[in-house]
């Protein structure tokens, strides 16, 4: 497939949907080779099935830097007798940060749990663009899931605290680290996603940015902090940019000042019946 060439004209309107297309989500083959590998060695060591392996962060998201790392999350399921042990057992895998990777994962039902609560980071990773290992089975169960057991207003908080606290923290100066932008905006598109009853946020920026933007020139600003920021490095500093504070300030106001959404009583009674199936079909007597 061949990607259309983002370009982005000072006062002047662009095809932000064909803009965003180049590079969105560059995995290099030898890096994909040398995650696989290091999955395929976490499976050996650690005696353990990946069921669904990711990238998550700015490589999943579509706005990674030349120098951002690959975030590799996954989840697994240990053997049968791991899960009848009277003790309690580490139920994460974390393999040693790097400049290049930070590979960990979560076990099955510690996942489901989270689920069960709720945890934006794990619908997520299950929505990623970046895919390095999968069980297809699994994943449209665990998709299924998801969509079953979504909880909205957990989310809506979520996204509204990580949105309000970054904003706060990091965008209140005349000079700015630009990334923090997309770490305000992506959050707070995916709480506007979540409270127009939209159900579970894409995990792509492109996605909520044409799902939830529609003046001409936020989406501006976006596109030109986009092309910034996959050319520049993690650490790049720039001036403020008025249209997204006053875009984010605006939409934090509005979206603090609404009702979160509600969801009707779930049944997590799926999930049991996931984790269950899921163990017991990679048990070999």
């Amino acid at each position: 497939m061949v990607l259309a060439r983002s370009r982005v004209l000072k006062g002047a309107s662009v095809n932000h949907s064909e803009a965003w297309q180049e590079q969105v989500h560059p995995i290099d083959p030898a890096v994909r080779a040398d995650i696989e590998a290091k999955l395929a060695q976490i499976e050996i060591e650690h005696q353990v099935r990946i069921l669904f392996a990711c990238e998550s962060g700015s490589r999943g998201w579509g706005f990674a830097s030349p120098d951002s790392d690959y975030d590799v999350r996954f989840v697994y399921a240990p053997r049968l007798p791991w899960y009848l042990s009277v003790s309690e057992q580490r139920d994460v895998i974390e393999l040693p940060i790097s400049d290049v990777f930070d590979v960990n994962g979560w076990e099955l039902r510690k996942a489901l749990g989270l689920l069960k609560k709720g945890n934006a980071t794990l619908i997520e990773w299950f929505d990623s663009p970046v895919v390095y290992q999968a069980d297809p089975l699994f994943v449209a169960d665990m998709r299924a899931a998801i969509e079953r057991v979504h909880l909205p207003a957990r989310t809506h908080y979520h996204y509204l605290h990580m949105a309000s606290k970054n904003y706060r923290e990091y965008l209140q100066g005349e000079t700015v680290r630009l990334k923090k932008y997309l770490y305000v905006l992506r959050p707070l598109l995916a709480c506007l996603w979540v409270s127009e009853g939209r159900g579970v946020a894409p995990m792509r920026f492109q996605d909520l940015v044409d799902g939830t933007v529609v003046d001409p020139a936020v989406l501006d600003a976006i596109a030109a902090l986009l092309v910034v920021k996959r050319a520049a490095k993690e650490s790049e500093h720039g001036a403020a940019m008025p249209v997204l504070n006053a875009f984010i300030e605006t939409t934090l106001a509005q979206l603090e000042a609404a009702p979160a959404p509600q969801a009707p009583s779930v049944d997590f009674a799926p999930l049991d019946d996931l984790l269950l199936r899921t163990v017991l079909s990679g048990h070999t007597a």
